[in-house]
């Protein structure tokens, strides 16, 4: 009877990856991940435009929910809502930050800088330019950087009764 051995492997035989294949795979990940790093570097920036987006919205559901408050009350002067007396100009909100905190926005979170003067305050190299009755909003991970002056939210109060509060979002270089 002529038995033959079951196949085996060959001691020889390899038994996982060489150290040049590992090298080259760690390599191709190298590769895959300096490709794809710029596409979630801007997080930050993406997080901030988000940011002032919800603070825009918020601004301008305040604007509208007071302007409706005072056209039920005309002879009003300020509003007041959720505790906070907000003032009014033309039946719309002031430029204060009472107007701001009502619409939810804190120091917190932002550098909220007024102006109750009829003329702008110009832009320097680390803040924006303040409209005339009117104020910016930034976030406070970029206050007093040059980034600043292109990442903000600015409020300019109502010139008139016809006319609502102008919100103006800035968001040409957030990072």
């Amino acid at each position: 009877m002529n038995k033959q051995a079951p196949h085996s492997v060959r001691p020889s035989a390899q038994a996982g990856f060489t150290l040049i294949e590992l090298i080259v795979v760690i390599v191709i990940l190298g590769i895959l991940a300096a490709t794809a790093l710029p596409r979630f570097a801007s997080l930050g920036g993406d997080a901030r435009v988000a940011s002032l987006q919800a603070a825009r919205g918020a601004l301008n559901t305040t604007a509208a929910m007071v302007h409706g408050q005072a056209l039920l009350n005309p002879s009003a002067t300020q509003i007041t809502n959720d505790g906070i007396s907000i003032p009014l100009v033309a039946s719309y909100p002031g430029a204060s930050t009472a107007t701001a905190n009502a619409a939810g926005l804190t120091e917190n979170d932002y550098l909220i800088t007024p102006n109750n003067t009829s003329s702008d305050v110009p832009a320097t190299t680390t803040t924006p330019t303040v409209p005339a009755n009117g104020f910016v909003v930034v976030p406070n991970s970029i206050k007093g950087t040059a980034t600043a002056v292109t990442c903000y939210l600015s409020y300019k109060e109502a010139a008139n009764a016809n006319t609502p509060p102008v919100v103006t979002l800035v968001t040409s270089t957030c990072q």
